[in-house]
């Protein structure tokens, strides 16, 4: 799969429920295979991620065939008190619009050298 991260350890700024939501903000019909490859996690973590953003009202989907179409609930309020007020919208314009520029800048980079 193009532009999957190289594995990490240690600790991240961003929650694997962020990365999840991010990766289908980005393409609405992924396959849990591939949110599972470009989030480095197992199939089954991003089962019980959507799980847990379906539960409490963050994503739902509709099943056509074989195939899921989710749909992410930009207005709903972030969990946390820290993030009181701010939607689950300004939190994947900042992820997502960080994805399209790191697809891109590498790309921008090479030609500049």
């Amino acid at each position: 799969m193009v532009g999957v991260p190289e594995s990490h350890t240690g600790w991240t700024f961003v929650t694997n429920h962020a990365r999840v939501l991010a990766a289908i903000a980005d393409d609405p019909n992924i396959r849990i295979r591939d949110i599972a490859a470009h989030c480095r996690l197992t199939e089954r973590a991003v089962q019980r991620i959507i799980s847990d953003l379906e539960q409490d009202g963050y994503l739902s989907h509709t099943r056509e065939g074989r195939t899921n179409t989710y749909r992410i609930e930009p207005g709903k309020v972030l969990r946390h008190p820290a993030e009181a007020g701010l939607t689950v919208a300004s939190l994947l314009s900042l992820l997502v619009q960080d994805e399209a520029s790191r697809v891109t800048q590498p790309a921008a980079q090479a030609r500049s050298q």
